[in-house]
């Protein structure tokens, strides 16, 4: 296993070069005639694929300022011209405004933007310290967060285009991440803004999502159809390789058996890893289109997913291997994503809407309460309960984290 060991530059920082790219001169315009077409190409599409804004729910004026001004920074002229061609030929579309269904809990939501713009947070974490830490994915970078003050920090990372995705904090403090593109498991330090990089084998690729089990070892998954794991008293590092071609193993969590589970973003299957052998059983979810996203364990063990493709929330018995789902609320194209649970109470983000949605689902009662999400949210890729009850949010789209506390 390649390893490398570098020192972060605090000094560094990011810049998003505004050009339209070659690739891009060689397609069709989606875009309507209007003043500000030439600067929606050049600006825009630099960093999204065409479709982004096509595809997207659309926004009235003032949410298009405010969404693409947590992505760069513009003169007034230019963001009001832009607004206003965005607004005209991209309003909200009818049928996204987002499902909110009263209930007997109160939450308190409180937002902070990542210094950087554009980065497009993509994890959240909460550390012992009562931290909150995201991955500046656009941004090549760590970010942390002192809620009690709300002071900011990011941390760039040295391997050009890493792509950072998912995040974990470790025993001893160290801050473990997942490298999409770049191909690497690393463990930042905190104390000595140390990085360690861990590369992934010759043959696969896309370290996606990490977790800890209560061994020592540090599981992830990987876009190339494969779950990962790393040992930290050897840093031994072992690969397996899952019995169906083509997968995307995507969220991952630890059972109190020790045992990781994943969902498999390219198929209906649920996956378990044995921890002694490396061994992956699949287990086919009973609807074909299933393509279940993100991963959360109540108590007892059972395996809860939200399905993206189909927008339900699911929940498989490992004992049983019983399958039983419910529509969310936003019904069929809510794309339901990130998920934590709370006890018997799974909560997790509708992402098309507009704005998205934050949804509690009690278990016990079967019953829904849902929210809408006050920056917009901006597609809520995952999740992460906090030892006091509360939740920690990544926004990407709208470059936030956020904190929600329940129950106040």
């Amino acid at each position: 296993m390649r390893q490398r060991t570098t020192m972060i530059s605090m000094a560094a920082a990011f810049l998003c070069v505004v050009t339209l790219p070659t690739a891009v001169l060689a397609q069709e315009s989606p875009f309507p005639e209007g003043e500000a077409k030439a600067l929606v190409e050049g600006l825009c599409i630099s960093c999204h694929r065409l479709e982004y804004i096509t595809r997207h729910a659309g926004h009235s004026r003032e949410d298009w300022l405010s969404h693409f001004g947590s992505m760069i920074a513009l003169p007034d002229d230019r963001a009001n011209m832009i607004a206003d061609y965005l607004a005209t030929h991209f309003p909200q579309k009818p049928g996204t405004e987002p499902v909110v269904i009263p209930g007997p809990v109160d939450i308190k939501f409180t937002e902070w933007e990542a210094p950087t713009l554009g980065q497009r947070p993509h994890d959240p974490l909460w550390t012992e310290d009562g931290s909150i830490w995201w991955t500046g994915q656009w941004a090549n970078r760590l970010g942390q967060l002192d809620p009690a003050t709300g002071e900011r920090e990011e941390f760039p990372l040295n391997v050009p285009d890493s792509h950072p995705h998912g995040l974990v904090e470790a025993s001893d403090g160290g801050i473990w991440f997942t490298a999409v593109r770049g191909g690497y498991v690393g463990r930042f330090d905190p104390e000595t803004k140390e990085v360690r990089e861990f590369f992934v084998p010759e043959g696969t690729r896309g370290p996606h999502t990490p977790i800890f089990d209560d061994r020592g070892s540090v599981w992830f998954t990987m876009q190339s159809g494969h779950v990962g794991r790393i040992v930290l008293a050897t840093e031994e590092m072992t690969i397996s390789a899952t019995p169906t071609a083509n997968t995307y193993p995507y969220g991952i969590q630890v059972n109190s058996q020790g045992e990781p589970w994943y969902v498999d973003f390219r198929g209906n299957r649920l996956g378990s890893v044995d921890p002694a052998t490396g061994k992956i059983t699949e287990y086919e979810l009973p609807n074909p289109d299933s393509r279940p996203r993100r991963i959360a364990l109540t108590p007892d063990d059972a395996v809860w997913y939200t399905d993206y493709s189909r927008g339900y929330i699911g929940r498989f018995d490992p004992e049983t291997g019983e399958v039983k789902e419910w529509p969310s609320p936003g019904g069929a194209e809510s794309r339901p994503y990130g998920i934590a649970s709370l006890g018997n109470t799974l909560w997790y983000g509708e992402s098309y809407s507009w704005p998205n949605t934050l949804v509690r689902f009690d278990a016990d009662s079967e019953g829904f309460q849902s929210w809408a999400i006050p920056s917009g949210g901006g597609v809520i890729r995952h999740m992460m309960a906090t030892p006091d009850g509360n939740l920690v949010l990544a926004c990407s789209g709208v470059n936030r984290v956020a904190l929600v506390e329940v129950g106040i």
